[in-house]
């Protein structure tokens, strides 16, 4: 069996980035989860609630390839919080699934050339198409951008960050 380097190498640098965003979520319960810890309205927990959520949406259009697909943006005002029933360790047991799901599907896509229809949306209202290798890039930059965010908020929170864990 040959293996694939860019696809193993993609796999490992997502795994990578889920891993240092986990670091940040380390030892919090649900209520620190749910607090705020700058002007912004970002927490932890909804951090973690949208980069669960955005990995499957984006696995789903390469998937899926609808050429008639809009993105619902009927969940856009809960879309970085974490639901009254959402909980930081059901949400990383469900992390892990969708990342097993999106490490399956690197490995038996046709090709990161295959172009894939993305949803319309109102700030993007003209049908577009992105190559599998694009989608893919841009899930990585989700959890990249959004692990800056954790560190900011847990830091505010109790000292702690990526690098730095309160003993």
């Amino acid at each position: 069996m040959t293996v694939d380097r860019e696809r193993e190498d993609l796999i490992a640098s997502l795994a990578e980035q889920r891993r240092l965003f986990g670091i940040t979520l380390r030892g919090i319960d649900d209520a620190q989860a749910r607090e705020r810890t700058t002007v912004s309205e970002l927490t932890l927990g909804g951090l973690l609630h949208h980069i669960v959520s955005t990995e499957r949406h984006w696995t789903t259009v390469i998937i899926e390839r609808d050429e008639n697909s809009e993105f619902d943006v009927s969940g856009m005002d809960s879309a970085y919080r974490l639901g009254p029933d959402e909980t930081v360790a059901g949400l990383l047991v469900e992390w892990d699934e969708v990342a097993a799901r999106t490490e399956k599907l690197i490995r038996e896509v046709d090709s990161f050339d295959t172009p894939i229809p993305i949803p319309t949306a109102p700030w993007a209202p003209e049908r577009e198409w992105w190559s599998v290798r694009v989608i893919l890039f841009n899930i990585f930059r989700e959890i990249a951008h959004h692990s800056g965010h954790t560190d900011i908020i847990r830091e505010s929170l109790d000292g702690a960050n990526t690098t730095h864990q309160r003993v």
